[in-house]
């Protein structure tokens, strides 16, 4: 059941992200989803009965880690992005290695209904955490501004960069990743 909505999501996802759906909003479904099922899962009265519950947390992850591939190649350059997988895989697994045993052992003393509403705790806080530090509108392409670079660097030149009205420097638009020429994310 779990890999049903799973797979249901990876199979539905690629045709609905970018043109009806944003990455942002497919993630943050995903994990209300996963937070919804945790806290469902302890009203649940049979084995039967978990299992449309059970899909729809598989639905939940689905819609969660689908995305997660574009959304990470979008974020760092070509060459970063082995560094960036490989740090995002270290990430997700010491999440798991965290709450595995977590579950287990509450499962184990405490019962598996306070351990589904423990989980969906995380849960929620993870979905709070992404949707306030994940900006609602999130261009791939981001104007901004450079005081430190001179006009014929490489890097304004590809980038058409025109000189800044409102403070020295040049400003420029192309799809923003953090690198040696952008160490912080522009404000708004």
């Amino acid at each position: 059941a779990y890999g049903l909505g799973s797979m249901a999501a990876a199979l539905v996802l690629p045709r609905l992200l970018g043109e009806r759906m944003t990455d942002r909003s497919a993630m943050l479904a995903g994990a209300g989803l996963l937070a919804a099922g945790l806290l469902l899962s302890p009203l649940v009265p049979s084995w039967p009965a978990l299992l449309p519950v059970w899909t729809l947390l598989g639905l939940g992850s689905g819609l969660v880690l689908t995305p997660s591939g574009r959304l990470l190649r979008r974020s760092a350059h070509p060459g970063d992005r082995p560094a960036l997988f490989a740090a995002q895989f270290a990430l997700s697994h010491a999440c798991w290695l965290l709450t595995y045993p977590l579950a287990g052992t509450l499962g184990a003393t405490v019962g598996l209904g306070p351990t589904f509403l423990v989980l969906a705790v995380l849960a929620m806080a993870g979905l709070a955490t992404a949707a306030t530090l994940w900006p609602r509108r999130d261009p791939e392409e981001i104007e901004h501004h450079h005081a430190d670079l001179a006009a014929d660097h490489p890097h304004l030149q590809a980038a058409h960069a025109k000189p800044a009205a409102d403070a020295p420097g040049f400003r420029h638009r192309h799809a923003f990743v953090i690198d040696e020429f952008h160490p912080r994310w522009p404000q708004a």
